[in-house]
């Protein structure tokens, strides 16, 4: 089978290999071990991989490159009109050739993707909209434009839309899904976590306004304040990281609260098993892979109610649903810090939960996709 991707992820090389956003890829190879042949359509930059990179693992790996491009300004829309024809053509000629379309979205070249994709009703295929499905969400139009043609049964034929959650309403494309970081072979027991002090935070995602790690930060001091030992480790890289490290000096929380920078995965889980809590304040979210992660390795889970997040959370069976108020948060937060069997009943629940969606079950579930 000739398996063709189609994303908006940043491709890189090296040694042979080629390197894209390590969550990305680790999915990837699990798609890749049901087929013949991978070829990618994505943009590729020059440079070296980061931390937060991994390779393909697939041996019959084609990279076929495309210009990156958006719609942010006149300027860029311009650009983006010139390089249009050709980018068009380009996923053409891959759809042509391929035995199955897969499309990542939502992204620009998963846009074109589905407009492309109309061309070709015989061919199978697969689109995972790894953002926020749910239909009553403000998103851009670019996204939602993506939503309506994946979701419609005559646009779009002889495709299965993998999306988070299960909405009301949704057409016999759409398909509930999930998506897995550790496999069975790694759920071994996590360490007892007491809540003495100091309580341990951990924050997993990039550093931009829309994970709102700013509220994560005085999430923290809020408590601080209060009177309780927290701390607070962010792991990731943005834009956002100067305004956030000007924060911390000028309210002198250095002590408590570190930005980690991007590191590894070994790096990240070992923070997960050091941590009582996973807190994501994000503004939008498809399935947070750090909250699964940090659910997975014993932490209680502290996250805003978007996306499927409050079935995740058994809507705070299972962790804290943020009101994104620091004073009604706070108290949320103190319940479960002035009581251990609050805390072992959610971590419990937190861990059982996260531990079903394992990488052997998503990779079971991708074969039954591609080959039932």
């Amino acid at each position: 089978m000739k398996f063709v991707i189609f994303t908006h992820v940043p491709h890189s090389q090296a040694d042979n290999l080629y390197y894209a956003y390590a969550p990305y890829v680790r999915e990837m190879n699990i798609w890749g071990k049901q087929v013949d042949e991978l070829l990618v359509v994505a943009p590729f930059v020059s440079g070296k991989a980061t931390a937060i990179d991994s390779p393909y693992e697939h041996q019959h790996l084609h990279l076929i490159p495309v210009p990156s491009f958006d719609l942010l300004s006149v300027q860029a829309v311009l650009l983006t009109l010139f390089k249009l024809p050709g980018l068009l053509w380009t996923i053409f000629k891959a759809m042509q050739n391929a035995d199955h379309i897969h499309l990542r979205c939502p992204g620009n070249i998963g846009l074109l993707g589905c407009l492309v994709q109309i061309l070709f009703p015989n061919t199978p295929k697969t689109a995972k909209y790894a953002g926020n499905w749910d239909p009553k969400s403000q998103q851009p139009w670019t996204y939602r434009m993506q939503k309506w043609i994946l979701s419609s049964t005559f646009l779009t034929k002889n495709m299965q839309v993998l999306v988070y959650g299960e909405w009301e309403g949704s057409s016999p494309n759409i398909t509930p899904f999930f998506t897995a970081t550790y496999s069975e072979a790694e759920q071994v027991p996590f360490g007892s976590k007491d809540l003495k002090m100091p309580i341990s935070f951990v924050f997993v995602g990039a550093l931009v306004s829309g994970k709102n790690p700013l509220y994560a930060i005085q999430f923290v001091e809020t408590l601080l304040k209060k009177g309780y030992d927290v701390q607070l480790h962010l792991y990731g890289e943005g834009v956002e990281r100067v305004a956030l490290e000007r924060y911390i000096l000028a309210r002198q929380l250095e002590k408590a609260i570190v930005l980690m920078g991007n590191q590894s995965k070994a790096v990240v889980q070992q923070a997960y098993q050091d941590s009582h809590f996973v807190l994501l304040p994000s503004a939008s979210e498809g399935w947070p892979k750090a909250i699964a992660e940090g659910m997975f390795w014993g932490c209680v889970p502290i996250a805003t109610s978007v996306s499927c997040v409050p079935f995740m959370l058994d809507y705070g069976t299972r962790g804290i649903l943020l009101e994104m108020n620091l004073e009604k948060d706070a108290d949320q937060m103190e319940i479960i810090l002035n009581n251990q069997s609050v805390f072992d009943a959610k971590q419990s629940a937190a861990a059982a939960w996260s531990r079903i969606y394992t990488s052997d079950l998503l990779e079971s579930e991708i074969k039954k996709l591609l080959h039932s």
